[in-house]
């Protein structure tokens, strides 16, 4: 799977980067802007959002902000620490997924296509309940780890 993962970003990442090389150069240096080409590249950028931040959560490595591991000094209260975030990013990320599944139900019933190139926009939309079910997927099996780690006083 992580292999996987790898290539697929990285696909991504040279179709988005191709995407903005060939829209530089037809609109800047030929002076002829090609219809729809920010349309088509709504999908690769917004997957490519979506499956960096399924990557980071899968890996654990967000950005944090942990002050209090400044002030807690031994492994248990790190331990300790990491679990209560871990609860605090489930409760809000399962909040969130909520409301993603509301949108997606929108986003099915309304079937909304793009502007210029009538192309269906749920194939974008359901990338932020994919997102958030796979990080909350993740983030659960941490809060496991974490807690088998506080059990066993093994470091997570």
């Amino acid at each position: 799977m992580d292999t996987f993962a790898k290539y697929l970003l990285t696909a991504l990442i040279c179709i988005v980067a191709l995407g903005q090389f060939v829209q530089v150069i037809t609109r800047y240096v030929l002076q002829v802007p090609v219809m729809g080409l920010e349309e088509t590249m709504l999908y690769p950028t917004l997957w490519l959002y979506i499956l960096g931040s399924i990557n980071a959560s899968r890996e654990n490595t967000h950005i944090r902000a942990n002050v209090l591991e400044i002030v807690i000094k031994t492994e248990r209260g790190h331990t300790i620490l990491a679990i209560i975030g871990e609860i605090i990013s489930l409760v809000v990320g399962l909040w969130l997924l909520s409301w993603a599944w509301d949108f997606t139900q929108y986003a099915w019933r309304v079937w909304r296509e793009s502007p210029t190139l009538y192309i269906p926009t749920f194939y974008s939309d359901i990338a932020l309940l994919t997102g958030l079910a796979l990080m909350m997927v993740y983030t659960a099996l941490h809060l496991l780890r974490h807690i088998r780690a506080l059990r066993t006083g093994e470091p997570a």
